[in-house]
């Protein structure tokens, strides 16, 4: 206190005294007394205050350990929470699961993200329900050869974020685009009422072929601007889904059978196990099914039950279950595209 008063007679600021001291403002205050004299530091003796609704030990050491599990350890809280809300399991929040995490240095950032760029928006779309919008395009798999390369064909729901049909073949084609669109219309049977087919404008997705067939099946077609990836985030999405999944051979794939043999797993695991943050956290499958409803409802009372049994954890509503409505592709200029179909 004799250096800080030293320093404000001599002109320093007190906000600047007591930072160069290590301390605060509020710490100088309540160490002089009115009647000028210094207290003792008290801080040492002070005892943290415990909050009704604190995390325990056990409950910090159960959430470490669920975390930890073999069918967790590669998930976020974002995906290890539901799960464990659809087993009937409550164990914290997820917010609290992150803080757990981050508190034994387990919480680790995926490095390798770049930073996002600001387009204007494009024309967009939306659906209300599942084949009524599909997403599509093409990506490199990559052999353990170097310079040699197979083309994944994948085509996405962009409603449910189903894969609602995928090939890979040796190199890319409007032919085999149109077959897999065909095959793709068959297996959803929307065959007479087709959705809309939004693509980039590379050679297969502008192909004489493929435009051709399309317009004869009466499918409408979308497609991005010139070297603007955003305009196709649902693939792009996808294929980042795929691409950073922990089994993605980092040394390539050995053979063309080894890529379709490695998708055929993929598909059944991201339909029907992956946990899609971009609808609440049910499986592509179960939206596409139109099941959703229900399983979020599951959740939420099991989020209701455990506010019940203690309230004071919860200073607010629980979680929000509810489903996610209608999807749009691109939905910065959707009023705009509604206003000329209303001219139209």
């Amino acid at each position: 206190m004799q250096c800080f008063d030293e320093a404000v007679a001599g002109g320093a600021a007190r906000y600047k005294a007591v930072e160069l001291m290590g301390l605060s403002e509020r710490t100088v205050k309540r160490w002089r007394q009115a009647d000028g004299l210094v207290t003792t530091d008290r801080r040492p003796l002070a005892k943290p205050a415990e909050q009704p609704h604190q995390l325990t030990v056990a409950e910090e050491v159960a959430i470490l350990a669920t975390c930890n599990q073999q069918e967790y350890r590669s998930l976020p809280p974002s995906q290890i929470v539901p799960k464990l809300a659809d087993k009937g399991i409550y164990l914290a929040s997820e917010s609290s699961f992150y803080r757990v995490l981050k508190k034994h240095q387990q919480q680790n950032h995926r490095g390798r993200m770049k930073p996002r760029r600001k387009v204007p928006e494009p024309t967009s779309f939306t659906a209300t329900a599942p084949n009524q919008v599909w997403s599509w395009d093409i990506s490199y798999c990559p052999s353990a050869v170097r310079g040699q390369h197979w083309y994944l064909y994948l085509v996405l729901d962009i409603y449910s974020r189903k894969v609602v049909a995928w090939e890979v073949h040796s190199a890319e084609s409007g032919l085999l685009a149109k077959q897999l669109i065909e095959r793709a219309l068959l297996r959803e049977g929307c065959w007479h009422k087709p959705p809309v087919l939004h693509s980039d404008n590379g050679a297969p997705m502008t192909s004489h072929t493929l435009r051709a067939r399309l317009a004869e099946l009466g499918m409408p077609m979308s497609h991005s601007r010139p070297r603007v990836s955003n305009d196709n985030p649902y693939s792009e999405s996808m294929f980042r889904t795929l691409k950073y999944c922990p089994a993605w051979p980092s040394k390539g794939f050995a053979s063309l059978a080894d890529v379709r043999d490695w998708m055929l797993v993929f598909e059944r695991g991201y339909n029907s196990q992956h946990l899609h943050s971009g609808i609440n956290f049910v499986t592509p499958s179960v939206r596409h099914a139109g099941k959703d409803m229900e399983q979020l409802q599951h959740r939420k009372w099991v989020y209701e039950a455990a506010k019940r049994r203690n309230p004071r954890r919860w200073s607010r509503a629980t979680r929000n279950w509810e489903p996610v409505g209608a999807v749009s592709l691109n939905p910065g200029k959707l009023q705009e595209i509604e206003l000329n179909k209303s001219a139209a």
